[in-house]
């Protein structure tokens, strides 16, 4: 379980950095369906971009440790949830955003639960380790 949590957040770590970058670099052309939007939300785009970047390095950053911190991987399972729940919130007031958003907002949802599940896995197999 220590191993799968590990290569969880490894992967959640690099998919975060990449889709950060990719907003950070292309800006409002990074969104699907959304063409030109104008330099204000360019620029809030590539903000978040960067943000997202960051959280991606955190994800990381958490595989890293030894043990891995359960405190730390159930708040950032606990930001990704609430994200999920902003899109919902979006769909609520705007409507059905483009397909990916959908797929995306289903990942969302389904994710967390898992790494809430494995958040103690490493901590649990140091001290089993510690014991013997």
């Amino acid at each position: 379980m220590a191993r799968l949590l590990k290569s969880l957040l490894l992967i959640m770590g690099v998919a975060c950095v990449a889709i950060g970058a990719f907003h950070f670099v292309l800006g409002i052309d990074s969104v699907p369906g959304e063409g030109s939007a104008g330099a204000t939300v360019d620029s809030r785009e590539r903000y978040y971009g960067a943000v997202f970047l960051g959280y991606g390095l955190l994800w990381i950053w958490t595989a890293r440790q030894s043990p891995i911190p359960a405190k730390v991987v159930r708040w950032l399972a606990g930001i990704f949830l609430l994200g999920a729940f902003g899109r919902v919130l979006s769909m609520a007031v705007h409507g059905q955003p483009q397909w990916f958003q959908v797929v995306l907002t289903v990942l969302e949802f389904a994710l967390p639960p898992v790494y809430f599940w494995l958040a103690d896995a490493d901590e649990k197999a140091s001290r089993e380790t510690a014991a013997v």
